[in-house]
């Protein structure tokens, strides 16, 4: 799957996509095998069964399945992010949630010189005043004036806006399972309304960085110390790499020598392991 020129203006002007009944066909093999990971921590988050009050949050996650890890194989995930990213894109992580009630106005990242994209997957029939995921368009255009005003103002709407969050203008993407949303990490998001048992995993993949922005790619790498990270991937994700997959990992491996030592500082600081 190659995206169309239409489709990768639009994602560079409003910073989103939605591809509606990409996956529908293989959603219930992804749905077996997002519970299997679940169940293999114990049903929510760091070994705990989900308790409906707090997101669990489990990373990483695709790399814990053998037919999960292989979505970065699969031909039309596959060529969505090449569409993107190019080529020799880097995989950089994966989260599997199961969130509870409202999600506030955020970006996902500022890294310089790299752009960074998320592929988010819904199990669940999810629309608008139900936790779908809502997006301003254009706001990860930061060096324009309206992304701008948006990164200073949206955190806080009451005090900026004084509205809800909630009542923000925005786009309201209603999912079906089986349905492919991918985001630029910069554009703000949000969701609103949603019930204690959403699920819903998400990967991560960036330009493959020239070595002038090593540095921030080192910084990105050191993010995931919040989840008590040795590795950015999992051994199954490693061990059942083929070539193809291996060029999308290989740069990450590199480039993670400092993680180990900031993930045993977090397991000092923290008592648990980060919820996102």
């Amino acid at each position: 799957m190659q995206l169309t020129d239409k489709q990768l203006s639009f994602f560079c002007t409003f910073g989103y996509l939605a591809l509606p009944g990409l996956m529908s066909d293989c959603i219930n093999e992804i749905t077996d095998g997002f519970h299997a990971v679940f169940d293999s921590q114990g049903g929510g988050h760091n070994n705990q069964k989900h308790d409906g009050e707090s997101r669990s949050c489990i990373v990483p996650f695709i790399d814990q399945n053998k037919h999960l890890s292989a979505l970065l194989d699969e031909p039309r995930i596959h060529g969505l992010l090449c569409s993107l990213l190019g080529d020799d894109f880097n995989y950089m992580g994966s989260d599997g949630n199961i969130y509870v009630g409202d999600t506030n106005w955020h970006s996902d990242g500022w890294n310089e010189g790299s752009l960074y994209v998320k592929i988010a997957f819904y199990l669940d029939s999810i629309s608008r005043d139900t936790g779908c995921l809502r997006v301003v368009p254009g706001s990860h255009n930061v060096d324009d004036a309206y992304g701008a005003a948006l990164n200073d103002f949206l955190p806080q709407p009451n005090t900026n806006f004084g509205m809800p969050g909630s009542d923000i203008p925005s786009i309201a993407l209603d999912v079906e399972p089986g349905d492919i949303l991918i985001f630029n990490h910069r554009l703000k998001h949000s969701s609103w309304g949603g019930d204690n048992q959403r699920r819903m995993f998400t990967i991560n993949c960036g330009e493959h960085v020239i070595d002038e922005f090593i540095p921030g790619l080192k910084h990105y790498i050191a993010g995931s110390a919040r989840f008590w990270l040795d590795s950015m991937y999992g051994e199954i994700m490693k061990e059942t790499a083929g070539p193809q997959r291996m060029k999308h990992l290989e740069q990450v491996l590199a480039n993670e020598g400092h993680l180990a030592a900031l993930s045993a500082q977090a397991r000092k600081d923290n008592k648990e392991p980060s919820r996102g």
